[in-house]
């Protein structure tokens, strides 16, 4: 098991960010989805829990196949996909892939997974958000106080993200919102900068394949900080598109987005899907706000066969069968 806790500032607030976050979720997902690829919204609606309140409940399906590093996709069928329940009580939502299970955890969220084709799989994410810039050093000390973790800070303007995903008009340093005057952020603006809001994230990442587990676990955990960098440069950089959306608004802008990408998607029925395993009630809690990103198509180089390798014999090249004309002594 490999954990980490990340810490993406913003400079928003919290309760900016609850339309800012909406808003980015569903232009990411459309602009990311084709045909048979992307995400598509089976569900979305008012729910209530007796916990938390009013809040909304979302049902999803993420066709990931194309977005799978190579090493992946050659072991796993042509047409599957993620299925997604998440119930946002915002500034705490809770995320569950592939089980139907109510929220536990008050003021928490969790995204946990198991891949049917790797048994010992498992990705769990716990999320809260704070009007800081990431100096609660104790926001986790409930969920994983005594287990040891790294801290790492996620810059959105300092940050490098890969090559193919970068688009200037989205690049924090150069970016200027016209409606807040915020933006063209410099090296250190976490210190000074006015507001400033906080995403915390727990990440656990556990794949229980021996030989392979540290590898692998660091692997992913490269993946999900892409996917974080990624999602919150863009929530920033689309800020003027949704600053003045009411939630009936941004509501609207999702249910028509959430349209057309189903459109654009189009149904395929999946071969194989992912579920996912509970995991113990102390552990739990909030979302992954940044959507699914394309991974690296390039495979690790621990999963690389060489080249040059020599191939094993272990059975002779030809096998002469007995002439069944002939009659066995």
């Amino acid at each position: 098991m490999l954990m980490k806790e990340y810490r993406i500032c913003m400079p928003l607030t919290v309760e900016e960010y609850r339309i800012g976050q909406l808003y980015m979720i569903s232009k990411h997902s459309h602009e990311q989805s084709d045909r048979g690829e992307g995400v598509e919204v089976v569900q979305n609606e008012p729910y209530e829990d007796p916990d938390h309140g009013n809040g909304q409940l979302t049902e999803k399906r993420v066709y990931l196949n194309s977005k799978l590093p190579s090493w992946a996709r050659a072991v796993v069928p042509k047409i599957f996909y993620v299925t997604e329940k998440a119930w946002n009580y915002y500034p705490y939502t809770i995320t569950d892939s592939g089980q139907k299970e109510e929220p536990r955890a008050a003021g928490s969220s969790d995204h946990e997974g198991l891949c049917s084709f790797l048994p010992k799989f498992s990705i769990h994410i716990e999320t809260k958000y704070e009007d800081n810039k990431g100096s609660n050093d104790s926001i986790f000390d409930k969920e994983a106080k005594d287990l040891e973790r790294e801290v790492c800070f996620i810059d959105i303007a300092s940050d490098e993200i890969p090559e193919r995903y970068y688009k200037e008009s989205e690049d924090p340093k150069y970016f200027k919102s016209q409606k807040t005057g915020r933006g063209q952020l410099k090296e250190g603006w976490r210190e000074t900068h006015q507001p400033i809001m906080c995403s915390y994230k727990l990440v656990t990442v556990k794949f229980e394949v021996w030989g392979l587990q540290t590898r692998v676990e660091q692997f992913v955990h490269k993946v999900v900080r892409d996917i974080l960098l990624i999602g919150h440069r863009q929530a920033f950089a689309w800020v003027d598109e949704w600053y003045d959306m009411t939630m009936d608004e941004v509501r609207e802008f999702e249910r028509a987005t959430q349209e057309a990408t189903n459109k654009k998607i189009g149904i395929f029925p999946p071969a194989i899907s992912i579920s996912s395993i509970s995991m113990p009630s102390s552990t739990r809690s909030a979302p992954s706000s940044a959507p699914s990103t394309p991974l690296s198509t390039d495979a690790p180089e621990f999963l690389t066969v060489p080249k040059d390798r020599p191939r094993k014999k272990s059975a002779p090249e030809t096998l002469t069968l007995p002439d069944p004309g002939k009659k066995t002594l």
